[in-house]
């Protein structure tokens, strides 16, 4: 079973890996040249599938679902209260 997370998608991840891409190796303005650029962008790519790792669950898929369902439950159960005032 593989779990997407509802709040995130693709799209947003591969939004933050260009942001990485950016703050680490490539910097508005400092390159001559588009040949340069990308040679840059492809050593940070280089580097970062040299230092990929496993992510390691620390929970089984049981005990994700069975917190999930309970949170679910729980939201729907709980009054709304208002924000402010009485």
């Amino acid at each position: 079973m593989h779990f997407t997370p509802t709040s995130g998608t693709w799209l947003n991840l591969v939004e933050v890996w260009f942001g990485i891409v950016e703050r680490q190796a490539i910097h508005r303005g400092s390159f001559r040249s588009v040949r340069e650029l990308k040679a840059r962008i492809r050593t940070f790519v280089d580097g970062w599938n040299d230092r990929k790792q496993p992510f390691m669950w620390t929970k089984t898929a049981g005990q994700i679902l069975t917190k999930a369902n309970r949170q679910n439950t729980s939201t729907r159960t709980t009054s709304r209260q208002p924000a402010f005032g009485p």
